[in-house]
């Protein structure tokens, strides 16, 4: 079954843009170009997840996010924001985004965040089942806080480790922005949590050098890569 998509922005060229690109890679895509009408394609209609602007008229997207967290509070929220609105990403994780992209962006990159927002969303759907994920040699149990390796090597991680390796995990191989995974996790991109960060990815990379096929990569600028090499 295809994903439904609900867009909602005010900007008609990339509305258009948004709207023609996914609808070529199999999505269902409504777009609204108001908040207002975001809210009423959303209360009449069933949608996978929804991509929204945070500026528009009759309503922002933050009044949009919280009307639409009251109707459904696991529908997956990717909100796009200018560079210039740092404090708009706290207050939009605060309110329930699952992801976020600052214009302007990459096509290609919005596409790779919703289907690793979308994967989040069903094993959401599924959280009564203990969520395992196999890195070459290594188990992560996630819901134990566990990491295992083949030989028989037990780690048993902090919270803040186990949340790293789960948003990594649920981004194999693709690239996880620095300033996503500290509001996710911290709920705040400060220059202090960031160096607390830094010193869990260190401990995560001496957990994982087990296994030579397993690179915790930094991507200078942006973020962090978990690869595993065939």
């Amino acid at each position: 079954m295809n994903n439904r998509v609900l867009v909602v922005e005010d900007d008609k060229n990339l509305g258009k843009v948004l709207t023609d690109y996914l609808s070529s890679k199999n999505f269902l895509v409504e777009l609204a170009e108001d908040g207002e009408r975001g809210l009423e394609l959303f209360i009449n209609n069933s949608y996978d997840i929804v991509i929204l602007d945070i500026m528009m008229p009759k309503k922002d997207g933050f009044s949009l996010a919280k009307d639409i967290r009251k109707i459904n509070k696991d529908i997956p929220l990717i909100f796009l924001t200018a560079k210039s609105q740092r404090d708009s990403i706290v207050k939009a994780f605060n309110i329930g985004a699952d992801d976020y992209l600052t214009k302007p962006f990459s096509i290609e990159e919005l596409l790779l965040r919703m289907d690793a927002v979308l994967k989040r969303s069903v094993k959401v759907e599924n959280k009564d089942l203990d969520e395992e994920f196999i890195l070459g040699s290594y188990t992560f149990l996630h819901n134990q806080n566990i990491l295992k390796t083949n030989s028989g090597n037990k780690f048993k991680l902090t919270t803040k480790e186990n949340e790293l390796l789960k948003l990594f995990c649920e981004n194999i191989n693709s690239k996880v922005d620095r300033s996503l995974a500290l509001m996710k996790i911290w709920g705040d991109d400060s220059y202090y949590n960031a160096r607390s960060m830094d010193v869990y990815i260190a401990k995560l990379r001496k957990y994982l050098s087990q296994d030579k096929k397993i690179e915790l990569k930094t991507i200078h600028g942006f973020g962090f890569k978990l690869l595993i090499l065939e």
